[in-house]
């Protein structure tokens, strides 16, 4: 007999994995639906990083096993790309280190710092490893609203004391998914102090840093690296999300722990992808063709959702729409009435990507919208919400 382990057995549905489940089911019925639920780009890896890539899978045909930690050469360009970009200075010796994309990171991370019933402060709505990798860690999750009337920042006076006590890690995700809200100098201090005053590690999720509309958003490394790691990613920026590659940044006593972990875990990415992400960091140009891409997506279904009354849920960064639903009208609800036959049009409910904590699923009143389908599948779905809903 066999039997899963209790961790396993523990696990509910994974949203995303849900929303897969809708997708088939349609395609099954015969119809083609519009996809903006799982954040999954669909525009191609840009060509000079493919072409990267397949000089470099000859120039490596006989490296081996990558580092664990990455290359000299890939750290080393991170290092450069953060002090142009943010104006950061890295060590790429001690303050950097690889992964295996964002998930592997964020998964893993609390492996590396949490005791059995250690807490972890967690956004929600947020990313689901946040909370999965802590519960594997056997540490204990609690969540932290990101509500409107906030900003969708955490009210970090509401934390209860004990628990303010027994936390390790508080995690921020900025540019938010999936409000799209830019991260302030304001909430950063406040956020630093906090975990400076109660000794607990800051571990900034800025995966989305790139694609913003008007303002640059920051980093928190730019106000200080002590007690904080940045944990950043390709998957979006240079539209590598099956490539696996990404890093960590900060604190030279986290990552030197996270070191420690990942050489445990997994033999790094391999030596030609990183080749590859050097060649990503190099160029910009791609980075600002999908920009207005995602900009020119967000615009036509915010005039769509608006022109039938909806809220105006404009975000400032990310390539998610955080929709307010109509009044008298869940976040399944209003997914399920987009999902029918006529229309066709996938989101993902926001209770699926939220949990009831004190009484509120910060969710419930809201569907997800990543802009992930083309321009011209977005003006069709555009004309549909006009036209039907």
């Amino acid at each position: 007999m066999i039997e899963p382990s209790n961790r396993i057995k523990s696990l509910g549905g994974y949203a995303f994995a849900e929303v897969d489940k809708l997708i088939t089911k349609l395609k099954n019925e015969g119809v083609s639906p519009i996809d903006f639920g799982v954040g999954d780009p669909t525009t191609p890896t840009p060509e000079l990083i493919r072409n990267r890539a397949k000089i470099a899978i000859d120039q490596r045909k006989a490296s081996g096993y990558p580092s664990y930690i990455g290359s000299q050469e890939y750290r080393e360009k991170i290092c450069e790309w953060n002090k142009k970009r943010f104006g950061i200075t890295l060590n790429p010796e001690t303050e950097v280190a690889s992964n295996i994309g964002s998930k592997e990171a964020v998964f893993n991370f609390p492996e590396a710092v949490v005791n059995p019933g250690d807490y972890v402060l967690i956004p929600n709505p947020g990313y689901p490893p946040y909370a999965r990798g802590t519960e594997f860690a056997e540490g204990k999750v609690h969540y932290l609203n990101l509500l409107e009337e906030n900003n969708f920042f955490p009210n970090l006076e509401e934390i209860p004391s004990e628990i303010v006590k027994k936390s390790k890690i508080i995690w921020s995700n900025y540019p938010n998914s999936p409000s799209g809200k830019n991260p302030t100098k304001k909430f950063y201090k406040e956020l630093i102090d906090f975990g400076q005053d109660n000794n607990i590690i800051i571990a900034s999720d800025e995966a989305y840093t790139e694609l913003y509309f008007e303002e640059k958003p920051m980093s928190i490394l730019e106000l200080t690296k002590e007690g904080v790691v940045s944990v950043n990613s390709l998957s979006k920026r240079s539209a590598m999300t099956g490539w696996r590659i990404g890093w960590l940044a900060g604190d030279e006593n986290i990552i030197s722990i996270f070191k420690k972990l990942k050489t445990n875990i997994d033999s790094g990415t391999p030596s030609f992808i990183q080749d590859a992400a050097i060649e990503a960091y190099n160029d910009e140009t791609h980075v600002e063709k999908m920009r207005k891409e995602y900009l020119e997506k967000r615009d036509l279904l915010i005039d769509a959702l608006t022109s039938i009354g909806l809220e105006n849920c404009s975000p400032e960064a990310t390539i998610y729409i955080w929709q307010k639903t109509p009044k008298g009208m869940d976040s399944i609800e209003f997914a399920k009435k987009l999902l029918e036959p006529q229309t066709a049009i996938v989101t993902t409910p926001g209770e699926w990507i939220s949990t009831e904590t004190n009484g509120v699923n910060p969710g419930k009143n809201y569907v997800r919208f990543a802009l992930v389908p083309s321009i011209e599948q977005t003006i069709e779905a555009a004309e549909k919400i006009k036209k039907i809903i």
